[in-house]
């Protein structure tokens, strides 16, 4: 069985066991978080798509660390104008591993 979840402005599909990054949620570590913006659910050949969401569906999931990604370099360079600006930016993450679907 699998779910299409949205969250953090991102949709993801998901499935029982799976271990995922998404944007930074406000929960502690070791904690259970429900995803109630389920998309799509399906279980091999049936499917159920959500106007926009399917009702009563639930993805239960538990989370596991918060941590931040790699760094991303910004570089803006203009040439012959001496100038050049460099950033960078660390996104925030949890790291949540889904531990059921009910449809």
């Amino acid at each position: 069985m699998y779910a299409v979840i949205k969250t953090g402005g991102k949709q993801y599909r998901v499935m029982q066991g799976e271990v995922l990054r998404v944007e930074l949620l406000p929960a502690e570590v070791d904690s259970t978080v429900q995803f109630d913006q389920v998309l799509m659910v399906g279980e091999g050949e049936s499917v159920k798509v959500g106007t926009p969401l399917v009702a009563g569906a639930t993805v239960s999931a538990k989370v596991r660390a918060h941590g931040r990604a790699d760094k991303v370099r910004i570089v803006k360079f203009r040439r012959r104008k001496h100038h050049r600006k460099q950033m960078g930016h660390r996104q925030h993450y949890t790291e949540v591993e889904i531990t059921g679907i009910s449809a």
